[in-house]
C-alpha cells in the first residue's frame, strides 16, 4: 500500500512499524490468547494495570484542559467519566475474581515500567498540545482494541471458556470499546491529516517512544518485575 493510501493513523502505526508489531504481539499477549500465560503474571499486571488507570483518567483530565472547543471538551471529559465513574469499578470488581483485593490495590508500588510510561504521556501532554496527548495514548485505546481483534483470529488463541483470559478478551472485543477505539481513531485522522511533515515527524516520534514503552509494560508483567 503506497504512503499516500494509507489514512494518517496508519501512516504513524507505519512509521514504527517494527516497535507496533512487537507491541501487538508480544509474547504475553500470546500468552494470554493461548491461556498458557501464569496466573502470577496476569496478576500482576491487573496490580499495576490499576496504577496506569489512576495515571490514564490524570491524561484525560490534562485533555480536558487541553481542550480548545466544546467538541473536545466534551469528548475528552466523557472518557475521564467513563474511567472515573466506569472502568475503575470494573476493574476492582475484576481484580477481586482473581483474588486482589480493593485495598491491596490502593497499597501497590508502583513498577518502573507503569511509572515511565504514564509520566512519558502526562509529560507528552504537559509540554504539547492535545493532538500530542491523543497521540501518546494511542497504543492504549486504540492498541488494546486491535491486539483483541488480532488475538480473535490467531489459530492458537482459545476462545472458550477453558481459557481463564477470555473475559479479558471479551471485554477489549467488546462493541463498547470497539467503537471508542474507532471514534478516537476518527479524531485522530482528522486532526494528523492537518499537520504538516515537520509536526508529523515530532508526533511519530512520540507515538514509536509510548509504543516502546508500553511493550516495557507488557515484558514487566511477564517477568512480574517493580
Amino acid at each position: 500500500m503506497t504512503q499516500s493510501a494509507l489514512t494518517p493513523l496508519e501512516r504513524l502505526k507505519q512509521s514504527s512499524a517494527e516497535a507496533w508489531k512487537d507491541y501487538i504481539q508480544h509474547a504475553f499477549v500470546r500468552q494470554l490468547g493461548a491461556g498458557t500465560l501464569t496466573g502470577d503474571a496476569f496478576k500482576h499486571y491487573l496490580k499495576q494495570d490499576y496504577l496506569f488507570l489512576v495515571h490514564f483518567a490524570r491524561a484525560w483530565g490534562l485533555a480536558v484542559y487541553k481542550s480548545r472547543n466544546m467538541r473536545e471538551l466534551r469528548q475528552s471529559y466523557a472518557s475521564l467519566m467513563a474511567i472515573v465513574d466506569v472502568e475503575f469499578d470494573l476493574h476492582i470488581e475484576y481484580c477481586a475474581k482473581w483474588g486482589i483485593t480493593e485495598a491491596e490495590l490502593e497499597e501497590l508500588p508502583e513498577g518502573r515500567a507503569t511509572m515511565a510510561y504514564t509520566r512519558y504521556v502526562l509529560d507528552a501532554g504537559n509540554q504539547g498540545n492535545l493532538l500530542d496527548l491523543h497521540v501518546a495514548l494511542v497504543p492504549c485505546l486504540i492498541g488494546y482494541a486491535e491486539i483483541a481483534k488480532w488475538l480473535e483470529v490467531q489459530d492458537f488463541t482459545l476462545m472458550t471458556e477453558s481459557n481463564p483470559y477470555l473475559p479479558w478478551m471479551q471485554m477489549y472485543l467488546s462493541k463498547a470499546f470497539q467503537d471508542a477505539a474507532k471514534a478516537e481513531a476518527d479524531w485522530l485522522n482528522q486532526a494528523l491529516a492537518r499537520v504538516d511533515e515537520d509536526r508529523f515527524e515530532e508526533l511519530a516520534a512520540i507515538f514509536r517512544d509510548a509504543t516502546c514503552l508500553e511493550i516495557d509494560f507488557w515484558q514487566a508483567g511477564l517477568d512480574q518485575a517493580v
